[in-house]
């Protein structure tokens, strides 16, 4: 249990006058060296800043960004500009070989990554890995014995301890690197945001504080009153879109589990078993009445982990470990806590009774499936039952697209999680693909045959795309 001081308060005096005498010098303080501050000023948020603020950093991007040109520009003949986009926010570093914990929102897209620190020191840092599901990136700079900031626990926190968020709100605009310090208490804990927030994340099983969060304090430290990390400041609710005392974090435990596979992997291992769930359609009450009292699973995926344990459509998931499913947000809370290779526990209501089922966590489909790279810049596996049940993909063959170039992407507008089914022109005729090895055969005998057409799927839509490969 976390040991909480009281807030002392601190008296200003205001002295007037509009010349020096001798009765202002007598009235004004001058400043107290550090070892005479008195002990009454010393607070646990004090103390929690000294311990945390020196591993805060700041985190400067650069993103090279394509204006778009209108129709009457380009008929007569302007092209498309680059221009650099910047952005800024927070980080901590959690080794003192320069491995930083941020948001994925912070430095997504980034062509240029630099990281200051506490004393306006700046280095060039480079992105050990990116989970956009989860808000969170992992980088590294090139330094050594570097403060750190002590990772706690998100299990346990008590309803109105006080949370401290330390980060760099609005960058530069304050004038230095020195982080901000804001507190206030925990408001709530586990809550699921419905609405769309920054970034692109999945933003369930969240930390809520009353701290204030601004731009910039993304990707920053939300600390507990005895100086240990309990979560990364991941979001703000307000229509003005400063704080109005709705901030939320990230849980430092799921952060510390998704660094540790960015670091050895380079990306997440995404928990899946083959369900989805049925979400929420009205808003308001009945809504949360209609979601309160389990998990429901709308389809199974055949083939997958959840069919092998016998999960049907209709059954609702009531409990898994020790978290009670009141709904499918928390549903989708708790899989990004889980790990691959674990087997899960489920208590499964069907009708009147209930009834324990274990079912044996596995990667998504696409990551094990055999990897067919296509002249470099495109990767492709094929598509496959159990790919199609948890894509919600109408298509029956073809080729899903898992890794893309960019300049590929910007140049064909297609990207991952497409799935390519046909490819050809009118003049040599049209293959529709049945795996990804022949999409691979195909796109390879193209070269110099001038234009083509690719036919692709995206979110329950055809689309086509005209490309041409040089020889």
């Amino acid at each position: 249990m976390r040991s909480v001081l009281p807030i002392s308060a601190i008296i200003a005096i205001a002295c007037g006058g509009a010349a020096p005498s001798p009765s202002i010098a007598q009235n004004t303080r001058l400043p107290e060296p550090a070892a005479s501050i008195n002990s009454q000023r010393r607070t646990a948020i004090t103390e929690a800043v000294a311990k945390v603020a020196p591993a805060v950093v700041t985190v400067q991007t650069e993103a090279v960004q394509r204006t778009q040109v209108s129709p009457f520009d380009a008929f007569f003949g302007r092209q498309p500009e680059q221009q650099i986009q910047s952005g800024i926010g927070s980080g901590f570093i959690i080794r003192d070989d320069g491995i930083i914990i941020t948001n994925a929102h912070v430095v997504n897209g980034a062509s240029k990554i630099s990281v200051a620190l506490r004393d306006g020191t700046t280095y060039p840092a480079t992105l050990k890995g990116i989970d956009e599901l989860n808000d969170l990136a992992v980088l590294k700079i090139d330094a050594k014995k570097l403060p750190v900031a002590t990772l706690g626990t998100s299990r346990g926190l008590l309803i109105g301890e006080w949370a401290i968020a330390i980060g760099n709100p609005y960058g530069f605009i304050l004038g230095n690197t020195e982080p901000s310090v804001t507190a206030g208490v925990i408001s709530a804990t586990g809550r699921n945001l419905t609405a769309r927030a920054e970034g692109n994340g999945l933003y369930v099983d969240m930390i809520q504080t009353d701290a204030s969060i601004n731009p910039g304090n993304s990707g920053g430290p939300l600390v507990d009153a005895v100086g240990e990390v309990i979560g990364v400041n991941s979001s703000i609710y307000s229509p003005s879109g400063g704080s109005i005392g709705l901030g939320f974090a990230i849980p430092i435990d799921r952060a510390r589990r998704v660094a540790e596979d960015l670091l050895a992997h380079g990306k997440a291992r995404r928990p899946w078993i083959g369900v989805k769930m049925e979400m929420p359609t009205a808003a308001g009450a009945s809504a949360r009445q209609q979601f309160a009292s389990g998990a429901t699973v709308k389809s199974v995926v055949p083939g997958s982990p959840a069919a092998a344990a016998g999960l049907q459509p209709g059954d609702v998931l009531v409990r898994s470990r020790e978290r009670a499913l009141r709904n499918a947000y928390d549903w989708e809370a708790e899989l990004l806590e889980l790990r691959v290779g674990d087997n899960e526990p489920l208590v499964v209501k069907r009708g009147g009774r209930e009834f324990q089922a274990t079912v044996k966590i596995a990667d998504l489909p696409e990551v094990s499936a055999e990897r067919v790279a296509v002249l470099k810049d495109l990767e492709l596996v094929t598509l496959t039952p159990a790919i199609r049940g948890e894509r919600n993909v109408r298509t029956t063959r073809g080729a899903l697209i898992t890794n893309i170039a960019q300049k590929v992407a910007d140049d064909l507008g297609i990207q991952a999680g497409d799935v390519i089914t046909r490819i050809g022109n009118p003049t040599i005729g049209y293959v529709d693909l049945t795996d990804a090895q022949q999409a691979k055969t195909v796109l390879e005998s193209l070269a110099g045959r001038g234009q083509m057409q690719m036919f692709f799927e995206r979110n329950g839509t055809t689309y086509y795309s005209v490309f041409q490969i040089g020889r």
